[in-house]
Protein backbone atom coordinates (compact mmCIF):
# COMPACT_ATOMS: atom_id res chain seq x y z
CA UNK A 1 0.00 0.00 0.00
CA UNK A 2 2.83 2.42 0.81
CA UNK A 3 4.32 1.97 -2.65
CA UNK A 4 1.05 2.69 -4.45
CA UNK A 5 0.50 5.83 -2.34
CA UNK A 6 4.01 7.01 -3.22
CA UNK A 7 3.36 6.34 -6.90
CA UNK A 8 0.02 8.17 -6.70
CA UNK A 9 1.67 11.15 -5.05
CA UNK A 10 4.42 11.22 -7.67
CA UNK A 11 1.89 11.01 -10.51
CA UNK A 12 -0.23 13.73 -8.92
CA UNK A 13 2.77 16.06 -8.69
CA UNK A 14 3.79 15.28 -12.28
CA UNK A 15 0.25 15.88 -13.55
CA UNK A 16 0.10 19.25 -11.75
CA UNK A 17 3.46 20.30 -13.21
CA UNK A 18 2.42 19.23 -16.71
CA UNK A 19 -0.86 21.11 -16.52
CA UNK A 20 0.82 24.26 -15.19
CA UNK A 21 3.38 24.22 -18.00
CA UNK A 22 0.57 24.49 -20.54
CA UNK A 23 1.95 21.94 -22.98
CA UNK A 24 0.14 18.66 -22.55
CA UNK A 25 1.97 16.06 -24.64
CA UNK A 26 1.31 12.35 -25.15
CA UNK A 27 3.63 11.46 -22.26
CA UNK A 28 1.78 13.91 -20.05
CA UNK A 29 -1.56 12.40 -21.01
CA UNK A 30 -0.23 8.93 -20.13
CA UNK A 31 0.82 10.18 -16.69
CA UNK A 32 -2.64 11.65 -16.15
CA UNK A 33 -4.27 8.39 -17.26
CA UNK A 34 -2.07 6.38 -14.90
CA UNK A 35 -3.01 8.74 -12.08
CA UNK A 36 -6.67 8.09 -12.85
CA UNK A 37 -6.20 4.33 -12.77
CA UNK A 38 -4.35 4.48 -9.46
CA UNK A 39 -7.00 6.77 -7.94
CA UNK A 40 -9.78 4.44 -9.13
CA UNK A 41 -8.15 1.54 -7.33
CA UNK A 42 -7.49 3.44 -4.11
CA UNK A 43 -9.58 3.81 -1.00
CA UNK A 44 -10.35 7.40 -2.07
CA UNK A 45 -12.41 6.24 -5.07
CA UNK A 46 -15.82 6.23 -3.30
CA UNK A 47 -15.19 9.71 -1.88
CA UNK A 48 -14.19 11.05 -5.29
CA UNK A 49 -17.27 9.44 -6.89
CA UNK A 50 -19.58 10.96 -4.26
CA UNK A 51 -18.00 14.40 -4.78
CA UNK A 52 -18.44 14.22 -8.53
CA UNK A 53 -22.04 13.05 -8.15
CA UNK A 54 -22.84 15.87 -5.72
CA UNK A 55 -21.26 18.44 -8.02
CA UNK A 56 -23.21 17.11 -11.01
CA UNK A 57 -26.45 17.30 -9.02
CA UNK A 58 -25.77 20.91 -8.04
CA UNK A 59 -24.91 21.90 -11.61
CA UNK A 60 -27.95 20.13 -13.06
CA UNK A 61 -30.19 21.92 -10.55
CA UNK A 62 -29.09 25.38 -11.71
CA UNK A 63 -31.50 27.25 -13.94
CA UNK A 64 -30.37 30.43 -15.72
Amino acid sequence: MAISISVMLLLLILAAVFLRSGGLKVSHALVCALLGFFLAGSSMAPTIQEGITATANVVSGLHP
